[in-house]
């Protein structure tokens, strides 16, 4: 006799890029906990795609783009208040789950702090920001471009710090359109925050600085 219970088909892992067929059951958020040290989980359109985590480059891109846009927008860093970013947020959309590198969201669509001991939240960012790596950048643009627009975000930006180029989304019916590119020291003025100026080569690495140095030993 059935139990009344219903048995959903495996669903593949993804992991860096690799295909797991058949190792979980359909992807819910108590699964990414069971990730190897070292990955970070998401939940696209029901499946489990895990990307490692930042690397130095990509770190360094994302903390700086935190200084410049929270120095000018987030009262708590002297700024003009007009905005709230949070770095690495697990955001639940609807039934994705994603951890764009930073998102931010007008301050007043948050009537209220976030509260510091929930895990993820629900509220849509006005703003996204994606930091590529070569093992990331397909996952970004062709699988989690498409869900933030399904979401409702209105501007996306795409940070790729081996090229050092910046580009600048916005939604639209049919998707996104680029609305700029800048690359290597340019100054930015772009939207969502059009009143600010981001000094782009400042979140770029010095040249060489992730390739190890090499140590000679003197007798």
């Amino acid at each position: 006799m059935s139990d009344g219970s219903i048995e959903c088909p495996p669903q593949p892992v993804i992991l860096g890029g690799a295909v797991i067929e058949g190792i979980i059951p359909l992807a819910n958020h108590s699964m990414l906990s069971a990730l190897p040290s070292g990955w970070v989980g998401e939940i696209l359109d029901e499946e489990l795609v895990a990307s490692p985590r930042p690397t130095a480059a990509q770190t360094r891109a994302a903390f700086m783009l935190g200084v410049e846009l929270g120095e000018q927008l987030d009262k708590r860093r002297g700024g003009s208040g007009r905005w709230c970013f949070l770095r690495a947020p697990e955001l639940h959309l609807g039934h994705d789950m994603l951890v764009p590198d930073m998102a931010g969201w007008r301050r007043e669509r948050v009537d209220v702090p976030f509260e510091p001991d929930v895990p993820f939240l629900t509220l849509v960012p006005d703003w996204v920001c994606e930091v590529l790596t070569p093992s990331t950048a397909a996952l970004d643009r062709a699988r989690k471009l498409p869900l933030y627009a399904r979401a409702g975000v209105s501007h996306v930006w795409l940070v790729d710090p081996a090229a050092r180029t910046l580009e600048v989304y916005q939604r639209v019916k049919r998707g996104w359109l680029l609305t700029g590119s800048y690359e290597d020291d340019a100054l930015v003025r772009a939207d969502p925050f059009p009143s600010s100026t981001l000094e782009l080569g400042s979140l770029w690495l010095p040249e060489g600085a992730e390739k190890p140095s090499l140590l000679v030993a003197v007798p």
